[in-house]
């Protein structure tokens, strides 16, 4: 049995899966191995698992058997195997380890790295998987690589003609179901004479 993955934020007594026989006389139903966490039980005359607890993402996935013993005959049984997947929920937004950063920046250079930005997500697999954008600020003047978080200047800057301070918001966005969350940092550089 396949049951549809659970999520890992299922509440107890939620059904699994119903084991099913083709039998002359009632069978007996048990969990006999492979469930040592206990997450699971089973109506041993329905055949309906239900989970008994809530669940540990990384105890997944979890694979136990069930028995189905002949009530008048208890040496007459045959065993099938269950394998449950729990599902990672997009719990936690990317988080920056600072909300402001200040950098500074000399006037007439070419186009250049100015910092590298990295965000932290506590979610494992595509939930945990950032990409980098710019929210706002000069979009002309600066650009960021999604993969790496790397901002860059696009052009040289003249402190003597332009604005000497810019202020750009820098989002990380995990790539999370059912939603994307994002976090935010904002980045004002300055203009060095």
């Amino acid at each position: 049995y396949q049951p549809a993955p659970l999520s890992e934020k299922t509440l107890p007594e939620t059904f699994v899966v119903q084991i099913s026989v083709l039998y002359k006389v009632p069978v007996i139903f048990s969990i006999v191995s492979g469930d040592g966490k206990g997450y699971f039980i089973i109506d041993s005359s329905t055949g309906i698992v239900r989970t008994r607890k809530n669940f540990k993402l990384e105890d997944f996935p979890v694979t136990f058997n069930v028995r189905a013993t002949d009530s008048s005959n208890p040496s007459i049984f045959n065993d099938v195997s269950v394998n449950v997947e729990v599902i990672d929920e997009n719990d936690f937004p990317p988080v920056f380890p600072s909300s402001l950063l200040e950098e500074r920046l000399e006037e007439n250079l070419p186009a250049t790295q100015i910092v590298q930005l990295k965000a932290q997500d506590s979610d494992t697999g595509r939930n945990g998987f950032l990409t980098y954008g710019i929210l706002s600020g000069d979009g002309l003047k600066f650009r960021i690589d999604e993969a790496t978080g790397i901002l860059y200047s696009t052009a040289s800057f003249d402190y003597e003609e332009e604005r000497t301070e810019y202020q750009v918001v820098i989002y990380a966005e995990d790539d999370g179901i059912p939603e994307k969350k994002r976090g935010y940092c904002t980045v004002v550089i300055k203009i060095i004479d």
